[in-house]
């Protein structure tokens, strides 16, 4: 340090560091061991809970998990045996992918604690700075003499080395994912399904015709054209909602009755109309439900006689409604689903309206190749491609607004963070020292790392509802478009701005007494607010983590707010019973990726945080794997998209790794040149880095769409054009074109050298050998889906949406058949049925198929369809 205060201020605070670790360590293991212990017993006793996936049917038979043995070590060998590719099958490749994701995070970790702590640990410990405890193993422990400039040769090639190994995993990741994802397009599964054939286009000129679209593209066998449904689906909720409220005014009139019929039968006060002999006498006409038909102000109506003489006047509008936009005389909107009779053809289409120069109409524009009609977000298909981008501009601005924003409140919880530095400075913070160093160690260590999750939890709901008004057209889009803008802002949130606090808080005083110093004190003290984070991996390897094993939102919901605020009608119960959840990617990848940026950047500054990152993202790991076996059910498919997008975010680590090695290395040349020699190691890292970047992207680009027209079942051993040349290294083949069209736009092999290649892309990545791997799971193909099913596949679902079936309770009274019988007078359309459904002895409804799991077997159950 530059001044005697610095030196008085560094060793009274440097102990700080082992203090805040510690408050932080205590009582986030013993969360997490209450946690975990409260996992294994409650996993015993609420199966829906822990292992919904092993008795709920209507996942399909090749979607369910088997049963585990019984007994706790029956239980643990199962779930060690069962290998990540089983959630490949029963999940899907994102669910698969995003637990593999934290298995190369490990790896990164590890080596990195491999490589750095040998040499920079006795390096940094040594370097006589006079620091104390953690900050002894950082380079702020490194003093800034003549002599001493030479051991950031250690930090530059040691971190020149680590780096350029987790740029060779991450683009051997990238073309795994690649090849995966082309393995599975084409795997006789794949290849079978609608979407893997189907196209989304918007942009549609109202004037081209769908013969125009037939002859436009070779290959196209259906057509689905969106129309404008605005008023159908205003009547479409108007029913649902109606339909709903009439089913929930049954259920209520019938639990009413019999719990005045159990009154009776226990002689408690209840109510009883005269000699009525039948189940009426048990209700109390005064207290049947009713409802206002607008919320404090409308009229109040009853709400079954109003339901029923609704529903008899919707229901023929709808119909009507349904039937002009299936019979294609609705408004068109612009947006067009085209169906291709081969993938081939699908891909040569899509390969087209890439390329300017083949592109048939300049106006249309393709949106997605292969397309679920489940992800599709039908209110924006009308957006125009200026409006889009208006829309896109919008949006990011209002992004980069919250990001400034938000930095007051983020940056408050840095200081909170180094609060103990500024009560040295401030006398009217001085009470601060006089807390007990436990205390102090909980509050700058603990409760910073707590607020800056909780403060984070709200952004990518924004994030979501932001991309969505920016006119993406499907949800995976939107996913992708939330995690691009959910990273960085945790980057420049949770990283950048919370270091930067650190750091500046932490030599505040001496910054004051000096100006001068404060690029040098800066680069002393960056490497000290690694302190913060080192604490925010135990929260979030350790509570966060054994909080996702006991998935705590799940047992509130079903067992604690399911037992105080149980279903009051069959499908509450049902929903909540068989429905299963899952992580959002947009929201889940850019947390845990910004951790392995932390750890990166902070590899060759601190390298101590490796090792929390080996501990945090291996628990992390446990626990995501577990509830993708046994508890969620993945609804949304990038395809992989996601996980590549992951792992070109961790490029970002080694940027900021660099530069601020870069900026360290630059302040020592003011006083010592001979720091010239570091600072050019990590200026030809940083352009290596650049041209890797770009290089990655533009080869991935050019495999993705090569891989597209690739045979991956070996021929005679030998296959040419793949990506190793004639040699057969890779084992692929690009197919001639069956119909002298498709494949007319397929990319010829990349030129990359051979040992590149190797190294990039193994063979056991290669599209022939994960084609072997994926053939356990995916080597039939699907049974065709009825014709039903297909030509409804990419209608607005208001325009395919049935009625939906009332389901009351059956009771013992003759209500419930009475309300059945009555109910069809009136709605002769309307399906109201009371199977399955009764009352227990303690008057609640109850749902057999609760203890069978015979989902499938209740009349609200809808078969899913995978198109």
């Amino acid at each position: 340090m530059s001044s005697t205060g610095g030196e008085q201020g560094k060793a009274r605070d440097a102990p700080a560091s082992l203090s805040s670790m510690i408050s932080t360590l205590v009582p986030s293991l013993i969360l997490a061991a209450a946690f975990v212990a409260a996992f294994f017993v409650a996993r015993k006793f609420f199966r829906r809970v822990y292992a919904p996936r092993t008795y709920l049917n209507h996942l399909g038979k090749q979607r369910q998990t088997p049963a585990p043995s019984p007994g706790f070590f029956g239980w643990i060998k199962d779930f060690k045996n069962l290998p990540d590719a089983y959630i490949l099958d029963h999940q899907s490749i994102d669910g698969y992918l995003f637990v593999r994701f934290f298995k190369v995070l490990i790896v990164i970790s590890l080596l990195g604690c491999i490589i750095t702590w040998p040499v920079l640990f006795p390096v940094n410990a040594t370097g006589g700075a006079g620091q104390k405890q953690l900050d002894l193993l950082s380079m702020s422990n490194v003093q800034q003499t003549p002599r001493n400039v030479n051991r950031y040769y250690a930090h530059a090639v040691i971190s020149f080395i680590f780096i350029s190994l987790v740029m060779v995993i991450i683009a051997r990741e990238s073309f795994y994912v690649v090849n995966l994802r082309q393995a599975y397009r084409r795997s006789p599964w794949g290849a079978s399904r609608l979407s893997s054939r189907t196209i989304l286009f918007t942009n549609v000129p109202k004037t081209l015709s769908q013969s125009a679209l037939f002859e436009m593209f070779p290959g196209v066998k259906h057509a689905w054209v969106a129309s404008n449904t605005k008023e159908l689906e205003k009547l479409v909720e108007d029913r649902d909602d109606t339909a709903y409220k009439l089913e929930d005014a049954e259920v209520q009139l019938l639990t009413d009755a019999n719990k005045n019929r159990l009154k009776a039968e226990k002689n408690k006060k209840h109510f009883v109309a005269g000699d009525i002999t039948d189940g009426t006498k048990w209700i109390n006409p005064k207290k049947r439900p009713t409802h206002k038909l607008k919320f404090l102000i409308g009229k109040k109506v009853d709400s079954i006689e109003y339901g029923r003489s609704h529903l008899a006047e919707l229901l023929p509008k709808i119909t009507q409604e349904q039937d002009k936009h299936w019979n294609g005389q609705g408004e068109l909107v612009g947006g067009v689903f085209l169906e291709f009779t081969t993938q081939r053809y699908a891909q040569d289409a899509w390969q087209m309206m890439q390329n300017r120069k083949t592109k048939p109409n300049s106006k249309l524009q393709a949106r997605q190749l292969g397309v679920l009609p489940q992800e599709v977000v039908w209110g924006n298909l009308r957006i125009k491609p200026a409006e889009h981008l208006v829309r896109w501009a919008a949006a990011t601005a209002f992004i980069s607004v919250m990001i400034i924003f938000w930095a007051v409140p983020v940056a408050f919880v840095g200081l909170v963070s180094n609060i103990n530095y500024l009560a040295e400075r401030f006398s009217w913070l001085s009470w601060i020292n006089s807390i007990p160093s436990v205390i102090l160690g909980v509050v700058t260590g603990l409760l910073p790392a707590v607020l800056l999750a909780v403060l984070m939890a709200l952004v990518p709901i924004f994030c979501r509802f932001m991309a969505k008004t920016a006119g993406y057209v499907t949800y995976s889009q939107i996913e992708l478009k939330t995690q691009t803008w959910y990273f960085a802002f945790q980057v420049v949130q949770v990283f950048l701005i919370t270091t930067l606090s650190s750091a500046v808080t932490s030599v505040i005083n001496d910054v004051l007494n000096n100006p001068g110093s404060v690029l040098t004190l800066l680069a002393e003290n960056l490497p000290k607010a690694s302190n913060f984070y080192i604490s925010y991996f135990i929260l979030l390897g350790l509570a966060s983590a054994a909080g996702t094993l006991l998935n705590i939102g799940g047992f509130v919901v079903v067992v604690l707010l399911g037992r105080v605020l149980p279903g009051k009608t069959p499908r509450k119960i049902f929903n909540k019973l068989t429905k299963l959840s899952a992580p959002g990617w947009g929201s889940e990848f850019p947390k845990w990726t910004n951790l392995a940026v932390i750890s990166i950047t902070y590899s060759g500054i601190a390298p101590l945080m490796m090792g929390f990152a080996v501990v945090g993202f291996s628990l992390i790991y446990v626990a995501f794997r577990y509830n993708f076996l046994y508890v969620y059910e993945t609804n949304l498919e990038t395809k992989g998209a996601a996980y590549q997008k992951a792992l070109k975010q961790l490029l970002t680590g080694c940027y900021l790794s660099e530069i601020c090695l870069i900026g360290l290395f630059a302040i020592s040349t003011a006083d010592n040149p001979q720091a010239a020699g570091p600072l050019a190691i990590m200026c030809l890292l940083l352009f290596i880095t650049l041209v890797f970047h770009v290089t990655l992207g533009k080869a991935l680009n050019h495999e993705e769409a090569r891989l597209a027209y690739t045979d991956p079942s070996p021929v005679n051993d030998h296959h040419e054009n793949g990506l190793n040349g004639t040699n057969g290294t890779n084992s692929e083949k690009t197919v001639a074109p069956q119909d002298g069209h498709a494949g007319a736009h397929a990319p010829k092999a990349s030129r990359i050298p051979l040992f590149v290649r190797k190294i990039i892309n193994p063979e056991r990545n290669s599209i022939h050998a994960l084609s072997g791997q994926l053939d356990q799971f995916y080597h039939q193909p699907q049974e065709p889906l009825p014709i039903e099913i297909q030509k409804r596949a990419f209608f607005n679902p208001s325009v395919t949406s049935p009625t939906p079936v009332i389901w009351i309770v059956h009771d013992d009274m003759g209500i419930s058949e009475r309300e059945i019988r009555d109910t069809k007078k009136v709605v002769p359309d309307l399906y109201m049925t009371d199977e399955q459904a009764t009352f227990n002895e303690k008057g609640k409804v109850y749902w057999k198929g609760v203890d069978d799991g015979h989902s499938r077997e209740a009349p609200v159950f809808d078969e899913r369809v995978v198109y």
